[in-house]
């Protein structure tokens, strides 16, 4: 039996295999092309967050207008003389249906890009421009209104800009008036640009929260506001104390913060907090280590000093449950005190899956080589930057990672990214001799080394050890690899680039071996928020 007749048998199976592909956009439209089901499986996954795909084309705005009624186009050709070629005449899926993530920032910024790319044909005065992008958010989000999406996931967003705020309150307003909307929305991400934003915008906020109904995730970014803290978790009104069970709190400033261990009693289910990169003193250290309601910290990323007594009582407390821990500058610890707080992560985080370093020249490396077996089996993203300084310091750093980093590395990764400073070569052919019992699915490695004293580019011999040692023996999957590299002088102009996705000869050359380059930029994890937030997604 064929495998496209198994396919075409079983789509259950079909559907479950092309999920896979959800953030793989080139693989999905390559799906299209294949039959009617693969087709009708895959056009869900490219239109259920259209604004977020990486693309300068915003067609598919043109093609949500398709469902514009007639009065709005109605409008549109009176005010701004536009005639139907402005909308898709023809489509195959009642697309707007589809919608599960709409995000707010996105959604304005991708309406504002492409009404511009259409103003340049209109004859639209310039005092009207302002007014005709937020007439086509107003339609957009009307459209969605009208066909019932179901939203999966809505972010708010509040800057200081002005424009995105009064686009923002018209949003916002505009949903109000049909708080359906709003009841099977799991998610909600509230991301804070400013610590001061007007009160319009802030009782619509607050009204919007008071309307979910059935939250599961809430993700607080950026400045933190008292009266939103209070609504959220400190109201007994709330609608969502029988059903929110995690809270993803990111770059949140806790001083002055009290009453968390009340706030989190009255959400009923509250299962898993994870705390990225916030601003933590001792009253709210030792708010969350009294906490007498058992809740999972799965995540701890931080980014300043804590005093050892500190960091050692959380650990105590939290550490069987954190799964992903992140430390992001050098100075984070106390000099003294560096090997002896390393491991005592070592020591109670054994059930880390993600783990991201960013270091810095005095950092003392080894103790975290010293992981348990029990701990290396269950890494599975592993994140590893050093300062780009090019100084002595930190190439010694980058060294020492590549001549140990094997000894924590379980047989199989799903994800290493390596941000290092190689000058010498050797060190890269060391790890990836000592590393060849581990398979990783992407790797990316970004490297900032200065050219030898003999002026070759590392870069060339980068590429002969990943063949050697990587693409020979079918050890990735997906692979990126990046280098800058400078004669030698400290200046940025200097720099140059080269990136193997470029180099489309050697592009070739890996695909035979079925590994795929792709662009840096496109594989790296580059927020931790996201990540955790597919994560949590996919439980």
């Amino acid at each position: 039996m064929s495998y496209s007749k198994i396919f075409s048998d079983l789509p259950e199976l079909t559907h479950e295999i092309i999920k896979y592909f959800r953030n793989d956009f080139s693989t999905l439209h390559s799906c299209i092309l294949v039959n009617r089901l693969w087709c009708r499986l895959s056009i869900p996954l490219l239109w259920e967050n259209p604004f977020s795909i990486p693309t300068q084309n915003y067609n598919f705005i043109g093609i949500y207008l398709h469902d514009l009624n007639d009065e709005l186009k109605a409008k549109l050709k009176e005010e701004y003389k536009i005639d139907d070629n402005l909308y898709s005449s023809n489509t195959l899926f009642n697309y707007p249906t589809l919608l599960k993530y709409l995000y707010t920032p996105k959604i304005i910024s991708s309406i504002r890009k492409w009404s511009n790319n259409v103003i340049e044909n209109l004859n639209i005065e310039n005092n009207s421009v302002t007014k005709f992008k937020r007439l086509i958010l107003i339609s957009l989000i009307k459209i969605f209104i009208e066909n019932e999406v179901n939203i999966h996931t809505f972010e708010i967003q509040v800057s200081h800009y002005y424009y995105y705020d009064a686009c923002l309150d018209d949003v916002l307003e505009l949903m109000l008036q049909t708080p359906d909307f709003f009841h099977n929305i799991k998610n909600l991400n509230l991301h804070f640009m400013s610590s001061v934003f007007a009160h319009t915008t802030q009782n619509l906020i607050l009204q919007t929260i008071n309307l979910h109904q059935n939250l599961k995730k809430i993700t607080l970014l950026g400045f933190f506001i008292f009266p939103l803290y209070k609504s959220l978790l400190l109201s007994k009104d709330h609608n969502h104390s029988n059903t929110l069970n995690t809270i993803i709190l990111y770059s949140i400033n806790f001083g002055g913060i009290t009453n968390l261990d009340k706030a989190f009693k009255q959400l009923n289910v509250l299962e898993t907090v994870h705390i990225i990169y916030c601003t933590l003193d001792s009253n709210f250290i030792q708010q969350i280590i009294n906490l007498t309601k058992p809740i999972k910290l799965k995540s701890l990323f931080l980014n300043e000093k804590l005093q050892f007594d500190e960091l050692l009582q959380l650990l105590q407390k939290y550490g069987d449950s954190i799964e992903n821990f992140g430390i992001r500058f050098g100075f984070l610890f106390l000099c003294n005190q560096q090997d002896q707080q390393i491991e005592l992560i070592t020591k109670y985080c054994e059930n880390i899956k993600f783990l991201s370093f960013t270091l810095f020249k005095n950092w003392i490396i080894h103790p975290l080589f010293n992981i348990t077996e029990n701990a290396k089996q269950n890494l599975n993203y592993l994140s590893i930057s050093v300062s780009n300084n090019l100084s002595s310091k930190d190439i010694e750093l980058s060294s020492s990672i590549l001549r140990n980093l094997d000894q924590i590395l379980p047989l199989k990764l799903e994800y290493l990214n390596l941000t290092l400073n190689i000058k010498y070569i050797n060190d890269l052919e060391i790890f990836l001799k000592n590393s060849q019992n581990t398979f990783i699915k992407k790797l990316l490695i970004k490297n900032g080394g200065i050219n030898d004293k003999k002026g070759h580019d590392i870069y060339d011999f980068i590429i002969s050890y990943i063949k050697e040692y990587i693409m020979k023996k079918k050890r990735v999957k997906y692979l990126a690899i990046i280098n800058y590299f400078s004669d030698g002088t400290s200046t940025i102009r200097n720099y140059v680039k080269k990136e193997l996705f470029s180099l489309k000869n050697e592009v070739k050359e890996f695909e035979l071996y079925d590994i795929k380059i792709q662009k840096y930029k496109d594989l790296v994890i580059n927020s931790e928020v996201s990540f955790i937030e597919e994560l949590e997604d996919k439980f």
